[in-house]
């Protein structure tokens, strides 16, 4: 396991301004010197943590399953009409990441990307129904096969930044990375209406190994 890309700055800052903060107790408050720097030490490892790269490369492309895009827990599984790109009613299944899960985003199939737009927003917590149309987010529709997956990025109270990889026009493997999303969020995939789910409300999913449904 490693330190994803995305981490390497905010571990160089933090680390800069808690040794700065152990320093200012060590001359000014002796006393919490101890305490400040236990403090300091476990929050950054959490974020050491938090920005870790497990392995997760596939060795065997299979299109006919649909993988989790992300870590996290199974918190919507409804038919929905999408709005935005789609336009027509799809399979939404949304994985929500808490700040203990990997946020690295894949590809849950193989991709040529057609559309991908950012949206500023709000940063309603992560699980709230309205936080898939008033939070900031990505949204990326590509093509696979004869179908259209659009995978959504959504902020939550804590995420303050969605990293997209996806450019329109390009072409991707099933787990490739998409993205990244610091601290809490969520992923909503939209799937033909025809798919079939494999996983259940409240089932805890691993990116690029659990199967979220499969295409009839």
């Amino acid at each position: 396991m490693t330190i994803h890309r995305e981490g390497y700055p905010t571990l160089m800052l933090s680390f800069v301004l808690l040794f700065i903060l152990c320093v200012c107790a060590f001359f000014f408050f002796p006393s919490l010197l101890i305490p400040v720097v236990l403090l300091s030490a476990a929050f950054w490892l959490f974020l050491v943590s938090f920005f870790r790269k497990p392995d997760r490369s596939i060795t065997a492309i299979d299109n006919s399953q649909i993988l989790s895009p992300c870590d996290g827990k199974v918190v919507v599984i409804e038919k929905v009409f999408e709005p935005e790109y789609l336009k027509e009613e799809c399979l939404m299944i949304s994985v929500f990441m808490s700040p203990l899960n990997v946020h690295i985003n894949w590809y849950p199939t193989d991709a040529k990307v057609e559309y991908y737009r950012y949206h500023p927003g709000k940063y309603l917590a992560a699980w709230n129904p309205k936080s898939s149309t008033e939070n900031e987010r990505t949204t990326v529709c590509y093509k696979t096969g004869g179908s259209r997956i659009l995978l959504r990025q959504v902020a939550g109270a804590l995420a303050r930044r969605i990293v997209c990889y996806a450019r329109e026009g390009s072409t991707y493997k099933q787990g490739d990375e998409m993205g990244f999303i610091k601290f809490g969020s969520r992923v909503d995939i939209y799937l033909p209406v025809s798919s079939v789910p494999v996983v259940a409300l409240g089932d805890k999913v691993t990116g690029n190994r659990t199967t979220l449904a499969r295409f009839s």
